[in-house]
């Protein structure tokens, strides 16, 4: 039986994600003295931690303590809503749809995904079980939205390229400090010191400055707990149906491995009280939740008003 053909758009994000004839293989000794030298950076950053204290560094922290330092330290108040939620639905979604047979409806599998995250002992999964119908149908709504769109842009991946979606990786294993990543598609492995992994961020947005910056954090977390890193990153727009892609260099690592060493000493800093935390402005003070405190913001966001 014949398979079916690709779409144009499947086509082109095959085109645009495939692994190349020319094997990715990266020098071993560079791949080495570059973890050498994280290594050390990063334990000297960890001798500065007090004992009673830990830190979790992951993309989003790094970004923001990256850019204004007083709202990265701001202590925040989590609660989900279904803006929140829709990534972790979606996902969960394009997960069992990978691993469905046959090809089952979108909204069957958000329906499904919704149903197994209810029933988790979790924070989500209490807030899930617990949403009025009017909720439940917009957070139903907007994520077989999504998978839909994933549907639609991918070709079909087959079983023996290892998917995986929300992938896990932390590092290292022990110790005040954790960097972490959850990977929203991951596709390929290694064989020996070849890389072949492929690591895809799903977006809904537009481009984003730092979305690379994200994708390049992740290559250096798989680079350090595999010791071999992946091939290529990408980020996906799923409304415009994009591909922004790069191959992984040695160079691309260094500089991963630069930009997270400057975060994560700027939060140890901060955090203990070793120098004040600096504010940054930037369009995000518009949406900062400190801006009617931060009379630099302010002072921005007027500037800003006045050119218009």
């Amino acid at each position: 039986m014949n398979e079916p053909a690709l779409t144009p758009l499947q086509d082109r994000t095959l085109q645009a994600l495939r692994r190349s004839e020319m094997p990715v293989l990266i020098d071993p000794a560079e791949i080495a003295e570059l973890i050498e030298e994280f290594t050390r950076g990063f334990e000297a950053i960890v001798a500065a931690v007090p004992e009673d204290q830990k830190f979790f560094l992951n993309k989003h922290l790094l970004t923001r303590i990256l850019g204004c330092e007083v709202a990265a330290v701001a202590p925040e108040e989590f609660q989900w809503a279904v803006p929140i939620a829709l990534g972790q639905i979606s996902h969960r979604a394009i997960q069992l749809g990978i691993n469905w047979p046959g090809e089952p409806a979108p909204i069957t599998l958000v329906d499904e995904a919704i149903a197994r995250v209810s029933e988790e002992d979790s924070s989500l999964g209490d807030w899930v079980a617990g949403l009025s119908p009017a909720d439940r149908a917009d957070l139903r709504g907007m994520a077989t939205e999504r998978v839909t769109k994933f549907i639609e842009s991918f070709p079909p991946l087959d079983p023996r390229s290892h998917p995986m979606t929300e992938s896990k990786v932390y590092w290292p294993t022990d110790g005040p400090i954790t960097l972490s990543g959850k990977v929203d598609l991951v596709i390929g492995k290694p064989s020996g010191h070849e890389s072949r992994k492929l690591i895809v961020d799903l977006k809904s947005g537009r481009p984003r400055p730092n979305h690379r910056d994200d994708l390049r954090f992740y290559a250096l977390l798989e680079t350090l707990r595999a010791k071999v890193p992946p091939r290529k990153t990408a980020s996906f727009y799923l409304d415009a149906g994009d591909t922004d892609a790069e191959d992984v260099t040695i160079g691309i690592l260094r500089s991963a491995s630069r930009r997270t060493l400057d975060g994560l000493g700027a939060l140890v800093e901060v955090s203990t009280g070793l120098r004040p935390a600096q504010t940054k402005v930037s369009h995000a003070c518009k949406w900062c939740p400190l801006r009617e405190q931060c009379a630099d913001g302010t002072a921005f966001i007027e500037s800003l008003e006045e050119e218009y």
